[in-house]
């Protein structure tokens, strides 16, 4: 499983008060946690950690891709209707194309735990050759929202966003990803799939 390319992830958690210290910033380390069992293929990560403020979220999403050439990006915090959230307004207006599929689809896996995810405003876009995804703020639902709803047996009943993100990121010219398989599985159709070694 050697790749010619180590895939990039921006992790950017956006809260006022774990920003000030108020209390110790949870989506992160929730996030490096899962990639760590998730993915068989290299990767490493960018973290920050920033206030709830659209003009500073625009100016760090754009260094994530555009100076540190992330291939994917992931916030968590400041999808909800109050005020203070602005995580959706400032990743539309770093975007070049809306991916509606994932904020659909992100609901529609919360919605199988608790009522009030028809409140997230949660999306995903595509800038330059970056995906970037606004995911929930606290742990439990980050896992769920990327692993999917699962049966007690383990079976998979609604796939997590996180079976499209390696092709999508393929058809984005990043490198190949591959995942470990009882965490959550990669989809890609077979014309895209390739040998696990490396080509050349």
């Amino acid at each position: 499983m050697i790749n010619d390319e180590q895939l990039l992830i921006g992790l950017l958690s956006i809260s006022d008060r774990a920003a000030q210290g108020v209390y110790a910033d949870q989506g992160i380390p929730a996030l490096e946690e899962w990639f760590g069992r998730a993915l068989a293929s290299p990767w490493r990560s960018e973290r920050r950690l920033i206030v709830d403020e659209q003009a500073r979220i625009e100016e760090t999403l754009k260094e994530l891709v555009d100076e540190l050439g992330c291939h994917l990006v992931l916030t968590t915090g400041g999808t909800g209707p109050a005020p203070r959230d602005v995580t959706p307004e400032a990743t539309l207006a770093v975007a070049d194309r809306l991916m509606p599929g994932f904020g659909e689809e992100m609901r529609r896996i919360s919605l199988n735990f608790v009522p009030t995810a028809i409140l997230s405003r949660q999306l995903g876009v595509v800038r330059g050759k970056a995906l970037i995804l606004n995911l929930p703020g606290q742990p439990k639902s980050i896992r769920e929202t990327l692993e999917g709803v699962k049966a007690a047996d383990g079976t998979v009943v609604v796939n997590g966003i996180f079976a499209a993100v390696p092709y999508c990121i393929d058809l984005l010219g990043g490198p190949y990803v591959e995942t470990v398989a009882q965490v959550v599985k990669a989809f890609r159709p077979k014309s895209a799939l390739r040998p696990t070694a490396p080509e050349g």
